[in-house]
């Protein structure tokens, strides 16, 4: 009996050791190229900038090296939790996510950058609460999808459900407003359904059903329909609603095939506004050219690519919530690269989404980060099953 006390003691200790197996080597690359370029290319596009308001050239570079810093700890620490933690906990996950959405809308609480509210002060630093929305409704999505597989194929009860607390979240979103994060969360929640096995009727219905509501939330704002319609014909107000499409258009003719060099950007020199967030994709089309461009979508696609592979062996080896956990944290990132890379190069409507882990900005990298360390964890959990 004390034998098997002692079995089991080790057993538990085992699972929270730091993960000594080989990791998936294409999965670090695309990892590691994609955050070191964005470290190079922030720098680049925000050193005239930084200068001219905090004397420090380097002073955007400096914040964004801290925060990776902090991410790559929290990267660390996730690494030793097993990930039937994150199952165990997803409802309060959920619930957390919710009610952070909620806490941001309180005056005096949260904090208004732009007219808009979407910021909570934590010690040093604020905190985008819709980066964290998206982490924690991924991993419930992930747990509920595990729990209710045979609904969600069979009724349309079962596809409803995770739904209607999707809308609820999009509907505290939008009283930011972050239409952005709402339409992230929205389709990343219809992905991970539609490779849950979700009748197909059910998900066409309800996909017209969202676009229509989209679509009347765009129209019901004129600020937010000129955003969205501007990008069809960006000149015919190039020094108003255009004036940002029209400037990183400028950027990707000026890049060519081999761009201008690293360093000689002219848009980033206060023409194109949000050079190191948004439209950090347009400096680098400018100065490193088309090759530049292809470079960095086929990191993309390398990791997205890695991504759903590990999600495939996880539910292979019957590690359903990990699994759908991974095509979740996959279809977040391929959609928010594609719609960031298309607002760039004018092919979408301007919206206010980052290039992950590229482009600058605390909560996205650090959220990002926390996204790495998970998937590190599923392999490593998968790997290890599939050994034993």
């Amino acid at each position: 009996m004390s034998m098997a006390k002692t079995r089991q003691k080790d057993e538990k200790q085992k699972v929270y050791r730091m993960p000594n197996t080989s990791y998936d080597s294409w999965f670090l690359i695309a990892v590691i190229g994609i955050i070191g370029m964005g470290l190079l290319m922030v720098a680049s596009a925000s050193m005239v900038s930084a200068e001219k308001q905090y004397h420090d050239a380097f002073y955007y570079l400096y914040h964004q090296l801290a925060f990776l810093g902090l991410g790559v700890c929290m990267m660390l620490i996730t690494l030793f939790i097993p990930i039937r933690f994150f199952e165990k906990f997803s409802v309060q996950f959920l619930l957390l996510a919710l009610g952070l959405l909620f806490v941001v809308l309180i005056p005096g609480v949260g904090r208004q950058v732009n007219g808009s509210t979407r910021w909570l002060s934590v010690g040093f630093m604020h905190m985008q609460v819709s980066e964290l929305a998206k982490l924690f409704f991924v991993i419930y999505l992930a747990s509920y999808i595990q729990r209710f597989k045979p609904d969600i194929e069979t009724t349309v009860i079962g596809f409803l459900k995770p739904m209607i607390l999707v809308g609820v979240a999009c509907v505290l979103l939008l009283l930011e407003p972050d239409f952005g994060a709402s339409v992230v969360i929205i389709t990343t929640t219809l992905g991970m359904l539609f490779f849950a096995g979700v009748r197909l009727r059910y998900f066409v219905l309800f996909v017209i059903l969202c676009a229509s509501m989209l679509a009347l939330l765009a129209i019901s704002s004129p600020y937010r329909l000129q955003r969205l319609t501007t990008f069809l014909h960006p000149w015919a107000n190039q020094y108003g609603s255009g004036y940002q499409l029209t400037q990183s258009l400028i950027a990707f003719g000026r890049g060519g095939i081999f761009g201008v060099g690293l360093g000689n950007s002219i848009q980033k020199l206060f023409y194109l506004p949000e050079a190191h967030t948004d439209f950090l994709f347009a400096v680098i089309a400018e100065e490193l050219g088309l090759i530049g461009v292809l470079g960095v979508m086929s990191l993309f696609v390398l990791l997205v690519t890695r991504i759903m592979l590990m999600a495939r062996r996880a539910i292979k080896v019957g590690s359903v919530f990990a699994g759908y956990m991974a095509f979740g944290f996959g279809l977040w990132i391929a959609f928010q690269a594609i719609v960031n890379i298309g607002v760039n190069a004018g092919i979408l409507p301007t919206k206010g989404l980052t290039l992950p882990l590229m482009s600058y900005g605390g909560s996205s990298m650090l959220v990002n980060c926390i996204v790495i360390g998970l998937l590190l964890r599923i392999d490593y959990e998968t790997k290890r099953m599939i050994r034993y």
